[in-house]
């Protein structure tokens, strides 16, 4: 159990080392205007305006690379182990991702992901951070788990982070919560899968 705890800690610290980092958010486009408060209003087709700020466009940017990670982690770890939960939560990871893209459409923000590929990333630092769940999750069965618990409680953490000290927008305040109680769903069953399968290793 010792080696376990501390695996999931040094993933965890690593994996909450990406929440402080910077994407390329130069995202203004030609139907929007820098308003003097520093936000950007968004001009609808009638004429009106509904503003988002940049650090919420950041925070979306920032979500929708971060739920392809999920997706694409939990792609391969349900490939490897033909474990349900893997299959079951990487459907929803998608269904996540989609929800995203969706926000971004429709405050004309260009979608950061270059490519739907699994495993490719347009941030040098998601693609560290792919390459080294993908590396700790295919030692086990056991450590694939860890890795959806560092995932979701990575999540978690960046999602209220969002809600709490940025977010002010009412439809992106209804995403990520919606997203939130997600993740809080999928880092229940993972720590339930968790559970069983040290328990299995403790009787072998």
């Amino acid at each position: 159990m010792k080696k376990l705890t501390a695996k999931i800690l040094g993933l965890v610290l690593f994996a909450f080392f990406l929440a402080g980092c910077n994407t390329n958010t130069d995202v203004i486009s030609p139907e929007t205007e820098l308003s003097k408060s520093g936000n950007i209003n968004f001009i609808s087709p009638d004429g009106g305006t509904y503003t988002v700020t940049q650090e919420e466009i950041d925070g979306l940017i920032h979500m929708r690379i971060e739920e392809k990670l999920a997706r694409d982690v939990y792609t391969v770890m349900g490939t490897t182990y033909n474990a349900q939960v893997f299959l079951n939560i990487k459907l929803s990871e998608q269904a996540h991702m989609t929800a995203v893209k969706r926000m971004l459409d429709k405050y004309s923000i260009p979608d950061p992901l270059t490519s739907d590929e699994v495993g490719v990333f347009p941030d040098a630092t998601f693609q560290a951070l792919y390459d080294q769940l993908i590396a700790q999750g295919s030692v086990s069965l056991n450590d694939a788990l860890l890795v959806g618990v560092a995932i979701e409680e990575l999540d978690i953490a960046d999602l209220e982070d969002q809600l709490t000290n940025v977010v002010t927008n009412p439809g992106i305040i209804r995403l990520y919560t919606n997203l939130k109680a997600g993740s809080v769903s999928h880092l229940a069953a993972f720590n339930k899968n968790l559970i069983g399968c040290v328990r299995s290793l403790a009787s072998e």
